[in-house]
């Protein structure tokens, strides 16, 4: 069968190296050098990490950590397009039905072993049964592996979205070797191929990784782009610390006890900016700040109930508290100016009417059942975002009440319970910057996240959904994409409640830090 070699548009790509501050000027074609090697780096979270199972953790505080020790077929780059990553190049069948993966050769696990398309075929069997964003692979017919170097995979009709969606890193399908491949959801040993190794990981204290010396760089661009690109460690080891308290990890940074700080509050940033020794890095578009609802716990399950709390919501007031102010109301779940942006369904935005709220309630025979708000104290954002939304929703009639737990605990009970909550708080960044099919899949069946009755969403939306992934054109798919916005709006699956910004400290001695969806630590080195 004919094939077209996919090439990877990285038209006018320079390296990053060169472009960040204090990087040494490199050709275009020369790949990045650690200018100084050694030094530990300490990087402190504002969450903590629930598991180092990328295939079964949708929590950004996974993959700050994980996405340092795992690679995948195929990642982003800077600009979110789809990138190779253990694949040195992609053969795509002319009738787009069959995908040939060519690994890259000298690639070993961090046990010594090498890479084979064995540990592809068995983490691809591994994620179809377990992985939270399986329903990537519902397209698929079959994958096979011809040969020690080559992955095929064969869909049972043509999706152009197909690489896009392969290539999410929200939970991304990791490939680990065959053995840890049979094990359970949570019970792997983090082995992965990265620049960076698994030494230990104590819950809710730190995580700690080391450089892997026979790490097998990437050599498809001369420099880190996105997760993509040319990939090595320059410090020795790397600690992730949990410093869940804001005002902690603020201390920390500036006494020099951590290196970069993720999540600078906005009443902390013009101290810090004026502080010796730290700089101040920014990400104008982070995520959205969102909720959603659980459909199966009464009085969530009544759609008028969704609505009247929906109806209640000014938003302005939840992101100027979510955020000190840095936000921007945006009634959308892309960012402005991308393929996908729609305001469908924008006039359930940002209603903040508690006289319709009232009336929708009556109207859902609403009798001062508790309407519970599970959020945590760990993430800023998302508690004040309930604190607002409690005293709103009570305003307009509702027997709002918070559950706090540990982020977690939040984040598991939101997942596997159906019961001892209303609605979840969370932010999707990777799952916004990604664009329109990522944005969509976590509602879709089979993930579900608002928690419908027998695991099974709207058929609108879902059949919405479907025309996103297979539309031949990006017209096409933008249009059916503000159709299934609009069904979230309406239905009320989610609640986006505006744009985050995202600030983080890093000290003057950490080189070739830039801010990202996630945090990064290859090709950064620590002056001496």
């Amino acid at each position: 069968m004919a094939a077209n070699r996919l090439l990877t548009s990285f038209a006018a790509t320079v390296s990053i190296a060169a472009m960040m501050s204090g990087a040494p000027a490199l050709a275009a074609d020369e790949p990045f050098s650690c200018p100084i090697k050694g030094g530990e780096l300490i990087v402190g979270l504002e969450g903590g990490t629930p598991t180092l199972d990328q295939m079964v953790a949708t929590s950004s505080a996974t993959r700050n950590v994980a996405m340092n020790i795992f690679e995948t077929l195929v990642i982003r780059d800077e600009n979110m397009s789809p990138a190779p990553d253990l694949a040195k190049s992609i053969d795509v069948s002319d009738d787009g039905l069959t995908y040939t993966f060519n690994l890259r050769t000298g690639v070993k696990f961090h046990n010594g072993k090498p890479l084979t398309s064995a540990d592809v075929v068995a983490s691809f069997d591994r994620y179809k049964e377990i992985g939270i964003n399986r329903s990537t692979l519902d397209i698929v017919a079959s994958w096979s592996a011809p040969d020690q170097e080559t992955f095929v995979i064969t869909l049972e009709k043509a999706q152009p979205t197909f690489l896009e969606n392969l290539s999410s890193y929200t939970v991304p399908i990791v490939i680990i070797p065959s053995e840890e491949a049979a094990k359970p959801a949570n019970e792997i040993d983090p082995i992965g191929t990265g620049p960076f190794k698994f030494v230990e990981f104590v819950p809710d204290s730190h995580v700690k990784l080391e450089a892997y010396e026979d790490y097998k760089p990437n050599d498809a661009l001369p420099g880190l782009s996105g997760f993509a690109g040319h990939k090595e460690a320059c410090v020795d080891t790397v600690t992730f610390r949990m410093l869940t308290e804001a005002g902690a990890r603020m201390a920390a940074l500036e006494t020099g006890e951590i290196h970069i700080a993720e999540n600078v509050p906005t009443v902390s940033q013009q101290r810090l900016a004026d502080t010796e020794g730290v700089e101040i890095v920014r990400l104008k578009e982070f995520a959205l700040n969102m909720g959603y609802p659980n459909w199966s716990a009464p009085p969530t399950d009544n759609l008028k109930v969704r609505q009247a709390m929906l109806a209640a919501l000014d938003m302005e007031e939840i992101m100027e508290a979510a955020t000190d102010g840095a936000f921007e109301l945006n009634a959308s779940l892309q960012f402005p100016g991308t393929a996908y942006y729609s305001e469908a369904g924008g006039q359930y935005y940002n209603q903040a009417d508690p006289e319709k709220a009232a009336e929708l309630l009556k109207e859902a025979g609403y009798n001062n059942e508790p309407i519970v708000l599970l959020t945590n104290q760990q993430f800023p954002n998302m508690y004040n975002s309930a604190l607002v939304m409690a005293a709103q929703l009570q305003a307009a009639g509702m027997n709002a009440e918070l559950r706090v737990l540990d982020w977690p605990t939040a984040l598991a009970t939101s997942e596997k319970e159906t019961e001892g909550w209303n609605f979840f708080y969370t932010y999707w960044a990777t799952v916004t910057a990604q664009g329109g099919p990522n944005s969509l899949r976590n509602l879709a069946d089979p993930a579900n996240v608002f928690k419908p009755k027998d695991n099974k969403g709207p058929e609108d939306f879902n059949a919405a959904f479907q025309d996103v992934q297979s539309g031949a054109t990006i017209e096409e798919r933008s249009a059916a994409f503000a159709k299934a916005q609009e069904i979230v709006f309406e239905d009320v699956m989610a609640i986006p409640f505006g744009i985050m910004q995202s600030a983080q400290g890093i000290r003057t001695d950490v080189e070739n830090y830039e801010p990202f969806y996630n945090i990064r630590v290859s090709n950064v080195w620590l002056k001496r």
